[in-house]
């Protein structure tokens, strides 16, 4: 997949396939579309071609509102998108003064001149250009005119399997990582760098790597427990994870940390990722640290249940 930073640095294509859309997520809703782009690039002799706008619309529109956490970074996107087959993606770089293009400007200025699109495909509620003026009705209406042909993954198409990026948003931030997983086609994951903790974990026989996440908009499930699988330097071990203030310890910083089943190395600065795979149990606050430390032995068989260990 060519990632090209810029709808300037795109050259125009002879057959370009296209979809538009922030695809948060890339979930299996997002995958039916990139599958259809994929079939007709390949049965028109064409290339595929994924446009998408970032920062956010609306960390631009509303950078007041920090409320909205995305299920994907950039980064995390790109790759998903290359594992699905897609010839290139275009980062379309959001401003205000982008958003100000009428649906006509936009079609015009990005779809036609610099992609050459020959079939625009899009989701059911796919809006697009000033005040969310373009539809797909508008652009089946223009479409000779711009000299492509558009066509629409149906609602019922999208509804049948129930997903969108705002239901799984919620079940991650429910803790149902299990629902989440479901509608991604895939495990939820966090990725980011091991820091230095308090080391309570070492003396209550559960050492664990704190991971601090650098995007700020990056979703955190909810606070609890949960079971998961990380990876770093091409290795994969099961392990526990908590998420949350450690009520126990009265630790006034939020946290998230892993301890990883058979595994006695030095994590410090590596580079982690953890997929999760189980909701194990809530976070709670114990009468002393040797009740926590029963807890966690029960998370432990648990979790080594759920593993079939």
């Amino acid at each position: 997949m060519k990632l090209h930073d810029g709808i300037d640095v795109f050259s125009p294509l002879q057959n370009a396939i296209v979809t538009i859309g922030t695809f948060d997520g890339v979930h299996i809703g997002h995958q039916k579309i990139l599958k259809r782009i994929r079939n007709l690039a390949q049965e028109a002799g064409g290339e595929s071609v994924m446009i998408t706008f970032w920062p956010h619309p609306r960390f631009v529109l509303h950078p007041e509102d920090d409320s909205l956490k995305l299920i994907t970074t950039f980064d995390e996107k790109a790759a998903l998108l290359e594992e699905n087959g897609i010839d290139h993606l275009v980062k379309v770089g959001f401003t205000r003064e982008f958003s100000q293009q009428s649906s006509d400007e936009f079609t015009r200025n990005v779809l036609v001149k610099q992609i050459n699109t020959k079939k625009l495909v899009i989701g059911y509620d796919h809006r697009f250009g000033k005040n969310r003026e373009g539809s797909f009705d508008y652009l089946k209406a223009n479409a000779s005119s711009y000299g492509f042909t558009v066509e629409e993954i149906s609602r019922q198409d999208i509804d049948d399997i129930g997903v969108s990026s705002t239901r799984i948003r919620n079940a991650l931030l429910a803790g149902h990582v299990e629902e989440a997983s479901a509608y991604l086609g895939r495990s939820y994951a966090l990725q980011g760098n091991v820091v230095h903790g308090q080391a309570l974990g070492r003396e209550l026989g559960f050492p664990t790597a704190n991971i601090e996440i650098p995007e700020r908009y990056k979703l955190i499930p909810a606070d609890g427990v949960y079971l998961v699988a990380a990876s770093f330097n091409e290795q994969r071990y099961f392990g526990m994870l908590n998420i949350g203030w450690r009520p126990t310890v009265d630790d006034k910083k939020h946290t998230i940390e892993v301890h990883l089943f058979n595994y006695h190395g030095d994590l410090y600065d590596q580079h982690i990722r953890v997929d999760f795979l189980s909701h194990l149990r809530a976070e709670k606050k114990f009468d002393s640290l040797e009740s926590l430390k029963t807890q966690l032995e029960e998370d432990k068989a648990l979790a080594f249940k759920l593993l079939n260990l």
